[in-house]
This record gives structure tokens, C-alpha cells and sequence, in this order.
């Protein structure tokens, strides 16, 4: 039931629910509590009483006092340092006649006959229960004089046990606790002591003081959070969200995405991703869309000269131009396919490189690896032999990476370096340490150079100046270098040799 409550409401408005219902239920536990700490402050001042009452009647029995008004004045004089800590001890006899009184010792004897004060019934202990309680109404104070007191007392099926019974005024809190006194088994009269218990209602006053204002400043501090929540926590939150769903709907709204960048705690770091990873999206978009028009382009034309040649080679009978034409289409072909087959591999390296983890890779062993597996094929091949040059002095040239990339790096590089070189010729690859810890990898070849002023060019997506025999490319091994070296953190350049023989291509790894 909570949970469908809760299920659709907003963040700030289940954190004060929810801290409503802790807020009532920790009141109806309060209100509890101070229902029973009276009765229970009484019960102790009520054993007191007793435990006196009981004193004072062992005294009366071994003293041989008799229930009468001349001995029982004679007692109270000879004892009274008993009930010096009490307000007032009162006798009566078994007719209910007063016979005794502490606050009459200091008077004429004939004081002892006055009435006692009108008192207020209002509690009785839960020894003696008031029987007169009507249910389902409010509790009305009924004006009772201790003699009548003492006739319901007397006729209670709790008879011979203590009474309890307070009156309260706007200065006193009066306690009385009444017992019958029995005599060798002889019910002879009524003892009762009146007490001044205005500590209990200090008590009691302090008491709800004390919660009154622990829940006022709860209520205080759960309105102040939830002021805060709802101003640094939940709005932000809402123009996220509200953010989302512009990128969503394409809407030209404007958004406070740039105001939530700048705050330097979890929303601020949360917003700075979402943006991040929004235009992320949208750079992969427009790649996307930038790279199938560029493919587009690219096939259109192998796939014009099919057309012209298929055309012309089904009207030619002669067979060199047979064969020419025939050439043309097989690269034709060639070409068509290495461009699907590098442009589904790129597909597959996005989706790869997001799965994969970079660890604490050895460059040097991984650029061993690739030169032996080239000159296995390019040394007997076309005589290319590739050679590694490092720096003695360096140990090992660790970089943070994924091996089958930095194998795909170099791979790329080593390919475009051999297109561009004639038979024999050799291709040097150089790794080192620069001043500042990053680790260097070149890789220099004795072709013809690059011909553009803007170096930076070679790295698009079907670069122009390529080899004659293009089939064999796609134009996209050096784009596909450019991302994976960024995706390492590092940085890729191109140079021309200051011989001006050949050029170089020089990737900077990043300091682990």
C-alpha cells in the first residue's frame, strides 16, 4: 500500500511523507509516554504513603494507641518527627469522624472536629479504579469531600487495600493515599496522607516542554533540508532531466546545462558527463553521417570505371585492351572491397574499443613482434627490410594501452610506409623517451614524401595522394591510426625527412 503511495510522487514529496509518518508515529509514542510517566511518578510517591501508613500502624499496635481523639493527639504529638517530610497525616475512625490531624497539633484540641477541605476526585491509582467513569465522554472533575471519599472507599470491592486520589490547583499538586487501619484483625478506623507532589507536575511540564521544542526544531530542520533538497539537489536533477528530453525532441529550447557544469559536486561532475557524452553522440552522428557520404563518394567512382569498362570490354576485340580493361576491373573490384571490408572493421573497432580495458603494456616486446611478422613477408617479397632502433640506456618502455591496438597502430603504419616504398629499400622504426616520460614511436620510410603543406590532411578519411596500386588501400589505414592513438591519450604527427627522402610518422604516448 506505501509502495503505490510512494510509486508516483516526486523525490521531495515522499522525503516528506515519509518523514511524516516517522514524525507521527514517534508523537503517538510521546503522547504514550507522557500519559504513563504520571501514573507512574505517583505510583512511587503512593508506595511512600504506604510504606508510612504501614509504619505508623505497627506504632499504633505496639503502643497499645487507642482510635480516639485524646490518644491519637497524644500519638501524633509524641511521633510527629515521623511525618515531618509529609504535608499532612489525617485519622479518622471507623464512622469516618475526624480524630486526628498533623496540621491541628499547634491548635486548641477542639480544632480537631472542623470538616475536612473540599477536594477534587481525579485519579486513582491502579490499585482502586474510579467505577463512576462514563466512556466515550469528557472527564468531568466531581467535587467530593474526603469524608464521602472515604464512604465509596470503604463500600469498594478493593476494600483493606491502599487509595490513591490527587487534586490539583493552579500552585499545588496534592497527593492523598488513604488505607483502612485493622487492629488484630479489627477494623478500627482510616489513615490517609496528603502530600504537596507539585514536582510531579513539574516534571510532567518539563517533560512536554522538553518535546514541544525537540519537535519544533525537528519540523524546523526537516523544513530547512527540505528547502536545500529541492534547491540544489532536486531542480538540478529536473533540468537534467528537462535537458534530456530537449536532446530528445530536438527541441531548439535553451537549457541551463552550462550553469550546472560550473558547480563542482556530483550534479556539477553528472552534468558535465551528460553533456560530454551528448556531444559525443552527436560528433559520432556527424561522423557517421560525414563518413557514409565520403564512402558513397569514394565507391561511385570504382564503380563508374566498372561500369565504362564492362561496357567497352564487351565491344573490343583486342585482346591487349582486353586485357587493360580487364586489369582495371579487377582493381576496381579490389578497391570496392577493401573499403567494405575496412569500413565494417572500423564498425567493429567502435564497438570492440568501448568493451575493452587498457593496462600496463611493454611497447618495445609488441613492436618486436610486428616488425619479425613483416619481414617474414616484405624481406622475400619486394627485399623491404624493416629494422628497430631504441635507446640502450631505457629498460623497458611501458605505455597504458590495449595490445591488439597498438599492434593495429603500427600495422597501419608499417602498411602505408611499404605502399609508398620501392623494392629494397628499408623502413626504420623508432622507439624512445622524450624528457618528460612519454614514450615515442616513429616510423620512418625512404619513399617520395608528402606532397601537401597541411601534413595534418593525410589523416582524413581517403586521403588523395596515394599509391598507384590503390587497390590494395582504402584510404582509411592512417584515419583509423589517428583514432586509436587518441583513444590512448596520445598524439599523432606527420613530417617529411630533413633529407627530403622519404617522411615520418611519430606518435607520443602519454606518461603512465
Amino acid at each position: 500500500m506505501l509502495s503505490s503511495v510512494l510509486k508516483n510522487l516526486s523525490i521531495l514529496k515522499k522525503f516528506l511523507f515519509i518523514n511524516s509518518i516517522v514524525f507521527i508515529i514517534i508523537g503517538c509514542g510521546t503522547i504514550f509516554y507522557l500519559k504513563t510517566v504520571q501514573p507512574n511518578l505517583i505510583k512511587k510517591k503512593t508506595a511512600n504513603h504506604v510504606q508510612i501508613i504501614d509504619n505508623t500502624i505497627d506504632h499504633i499496635q505496639r503502643l497499645n494507641i487507642k482510635f480516639n481523639e485524646d490518644d491519637i493527639r497524644k500519638f501524633l504529638f509524641s511521633t510527629r518527627f515521623l511525618f515531618q517530610n509529609l504535608d499532612r497525616v489525617i485519622f479518622f475512625d471507623k464512622k469516618f469522624n475526624l480524630i486526628g490531624d498533623t496540621d491541628t497539633l499547634d491548635l486548641d484540641p477542639r480544632a480537631f472536629p472542623k470538616k475536612p477541605d473540599i477536594v477534587e476526585q481525579e485519579t486513582l491509582d491502579d490499585q482502586i479504579k474510579v467505577s463512576k467513569k462514563i466512556k466515550k465522554k469528557p472527564k468531568k472533575k466531581v467535587a467530593t469531600s474526603l469524608k464521602e471519599v472515604l464512604i465509596s472507599y470503604s463500600s469498594s470491592k478493593d476494600f483493606g487495600k491502599s487509595y490513591t486520589y490527587t487534586y490539583e490547583t493552579y500552585n499545588k499538586f496534592l497527593l492523598t493515599t488513604i488505607k483502612n487501619v485493622n487492629i488484630d484483625g479489627e477494623h478500627i478506623g482510616y489513615l490517609a496522607i496528603s502530600e504537596n507532589a507539585s514536582e510531579i507536575r513539574a516534571a510532567i511540564n518539563e517533560r512536554k516542554t522538553f518535546i514541544i521544542r525537540t519537535a519544533f526544531f525537528v519540523v524546523i530542520v526537516i523544513l530547512i533540508f527540505s528547502v536545500v533538497l529541492n534547491k540544489y539537489f532536486l531542480k538540478p536533477i529536473k533540468n537534467l532531466v528537462s535537458y534530456t528530453k530537449i536532446i530528445k525532441e530536438k527541441s531548439k529550447q535553451k537549457s541551463n546545462i552550462e550553469i550546472l557544469k560550473k558547480r563542482n559536486d556530483e550534479i556539477g561532475a553528472l552534468s558535465r558527463s551528460l553533456d560530454d557524452m551528448t556531444n559525443d553522440l552527436y560528433k559520432r552522428i556527424n561522423t557517421a553521417e560525414n563518413f557514409s557520404t565520403d564512402l558513397v563518394h569514394e565507391i561511385r567512382n570504382p564503380l563508374a570505371s566498372l561500369k565504362s569498362a564492362s561496357e567497352i570490354i564487351s565491344e573490343t576485340e583486342d585482346k591487349d585492351k582486353r586485357e587493360k580493361l580487364i586489369k582495371i576491373l579487377s582493381q576496381d573490384v579490389e578497391r570496392i572491397e577493401r573499403l567494405i571490408t575496412d569500413y565494417s572493421q572500423m564498425l567493429k573497432d567502435e564497438v570492440a574499443l568501448s568493451t575493452e580495458k587498457m593496462n600496463k603494456i611493454d611497447l618495445k616486446s609488441i613492436v618486436q613482434s610486428v616488425i619479425d611478422d613483416f619481414n617474414n613477408i616484405y624481406i622475400e617479397k619486394r627485399g623491404i627490410e624493416i629494422h628497430l632502433k631504441i635507446d640502450g640506456s631505457v629498460k623497458d618502455y611501458i605505455i597504458l594501452g590495449i595490445e591488439n591496438r597498438i599492434e593495429q597502430i603500427l600495422a597501419n603504419l608499417l602498411d602505408n610506409a611499404i605502399s609508398f616504398s620501392k623494392d629494397n629499400q628499408k623502413v626504420i622504426v623508432e622507439i624512445q623517451k622524450d624528457k618528460n616520460g612519454k614514450v615515442i614511436l616513429g616510423v620512418v620510410d625512404q619513399g617520395e614524401g608528402f606532397k601537401e603543406k597541411k601534413l595534418n590532411k593525410i589523416f582524413d578519411r581517403f586521403y588523395s595522394n596515394r599509391p598507384d596500386k590503390f587497390g590494395e588501400h582504402s584510404g582509411l589505414g592512417l584515419n583509423i591510426v589517428k583514432n586509436l592513438v587518441e583513444l590512448h591519450g596520445g598524439m599523432i604527427a606527420a613530417s617529411n625527412n630533413s633529407d627530403k627522402i622519404g617522411a615520418k610518422i611519430e606518435i607520443s604516448f602519454p606518461k603512465v
